[in-house]
């Protein structure tokens, strides 16, 4: 059943009056009635309840739910949209760089973003001073709000550069008007704290599947520092989450993302869905958003991989297939996202975050960046050997890079991270633009489209926020 909290939310320039929306999924939620946050969180019950409420902003359309895959897949080349015009071109903005401040999803995902900044800041803010049975429980929670915290001000961050940076609990919504966008250092420094904190504070398991865990946090520091360009940092804490062995690669591709194998010893976090629940309401709609019009009732195309995309993969590569299917018109599209028994909009697949390849993968590209090549292909090696592909041969730092470029693409296909690659890489621009001379499409990009506009509706209502160039 579904929790409902009323609440108001100041959404870093949006003042609103919202539902805070949690499900019961493998996080074994309680349902409740409506109540005002003013006189809720007094007991633990009452705390473990809103935990799970931050854990289910995650699924909302804003973000993992739907629109957040979609901002890290479809300006890159790895994906496109198959009808630019469907849900009023919103995702087609995103495939052409047209993309204008009115555009919806820019909204949910700004919108999204900060109600689940505000209700970890408020658990943060306030469970210090409520007794709780077990202080290693009241600890861990703690480090599972710093998580989300950073993840959400992470992808933020990289979306938009400068945003506003809230870290306490908001009851006066005037006192933030007027702040405007805090620079993306000072936001990149307070993510690095919130996930340090988080490292030292989440344990090494849960019995509670969709729960952050340590490993989670280490590897989106990991993840935070490679993208800063500290690259030994980010090997050092990477190197952590191999050596804990709570991880590893699965014998077969095909079985990562299972219905029947969620949460496997693979997956580091992921958000979770599930169909069949509670009146189908549970599920996602990303299956039916983005299989190929006319596959199934009422696909819409959005953030199919592209036809040169899918011919990167060697014939004896396992991914080809497990990860990438074909209609028989010849339309690739992503078989990691699987059909729903009940409803097209109840998709049942958890969306990874972060996954093990992943990490293996992260590890590959530092020590290649900091001249160690040949151990480099090691940790490369073990995500090609798992698809059944021989070791990689190049031998110079240049060439290696290429290679673990390529690796990222092929295994972590519609997972959002091929967009982020690019910028990361500073190569986001001559990537593209060849790409687009060579699918013969007229559309070039320049350093403003490296970043997405701010929502316009942020703008209106609080003018110290500005418009990116």
């Amino acid at each position: 059943m579904k929790n409902l909290i009323n609440t108001i939310i100041f959404t870093g320039g949006l003042f609103c009056l919202v539902a805070v929306s949690s499900c019961t999924k493998e996080l074994n939620q309680q349902p409740l009635t409506s109540k005002s946050l003013a006189s809720f969180l007094a007991t633990e019950t009452e705390v473990e309840e809103y935990v799970n409420a931050v854990y289910g902003t995650l699924q909302s359309n804003g973000l993992y739910g739907l629109y957040l895959p979609a901002f890290g897949e479809i300006p890159s080349d790895n994906t496109f949209d198959e009808v630019p015009a469907n849900d009023g071109g919103m995702y087609g903005q995103l495939d052409q760089f047209t993309t204008v401040a009115s555009n919806g999803m820019l909204s949910d995902l700004w919108k999204n973003s900060y109600q689940g900044i505000q209700r970890a800041n408020t658990v943060l803010n306030r469970i210090d001073g409520i007794p709780y049975a077990s202080a290693t429980l009241k600890q861990a929670r703690k480090g599972e709000m710093h998580f989300i915290r950073a993840l959400l001000y992470f992808n933020m961050v990289r979306v938009f550069g400068d945003v506003p940076l809230v870290i306490k609990e908001t009851t006066n919504p005037n006192e933030f008007f007027g702040q405007g966008r805090n620079s993306k250092d000072l936001v990149y420094t307070q993510i690095l704290s919130d996930l340090n904190n988080a490292i030292q504070e989440l344990p090494a398991s849960t019995t509670t599947q969709g729960k952050a865990i340590k490993t989670a946090a280490q590897s989106l520091i990991g993840k935070a520092y490679l993208t800063l360009g500290k690259f030994a940092e980010s090997k050092a804490v990477l190197a952590e989450v191999v050596a804990s062995g709570r991880h590893q690669l699965l014998s077969d591709p095909a079985d990562i993302f299972s219905l029947t194998n969620k949460n496997n010893n693979e997956i580091i976090f992921a958000v979770q869905f599930a169909s069949g629940i509670n009146g189908n309401s549970e599920g996602s709609s990303a299956y039916q958003q983005f299989s190929p019009s006319g596959a199934i009732s009422g696909a819409k195309g959005h953030n199919l991989p592209t036809k040169s995309f899918y011919q990167l993969y060697s014939a004896s590569d396992k991914r080809k297939t497990a990860y990438v299917g074909l209609t028989s018109a010849g339309t690739p599209f992503s078989t990691k996202l699987k059909a729903s028994a009940t409803t097209p909009v109840d998709g049942g697949s958890n969306f990874v975050v972060l996954r093990y390849a992943d990490v293996l993968l992260m590890l590959a590209e530092d020590e290649n960046e900091l001249g160690n090549s040949e151990v480099a292909k090691t940790y490369l090696n073990m995500v090609r050997k798992r698809a059944g592909l021989t070791d990689a041969t190049q031998r110079t730092q240049e060439d290696v890079r290429a290679a673990i470029s390529l690796e990222r693409r092929l295994e972590l296909i519609g997972e959002g991270h091929r967009w982020f690659d690019l910028l990361r890489t500073g190569t986001a621009i001559s990537v593209m633009n060849a790409w687009f001379a060579s699918q013969n499409i007229t559309t070039r990009i320049a350093d403003h489209d490296l970043l997405q506009p701010v929502p316009q509706d942020q703008i209106d209502t609080d003018p110290a926020i500005k418009q990116n160039p």
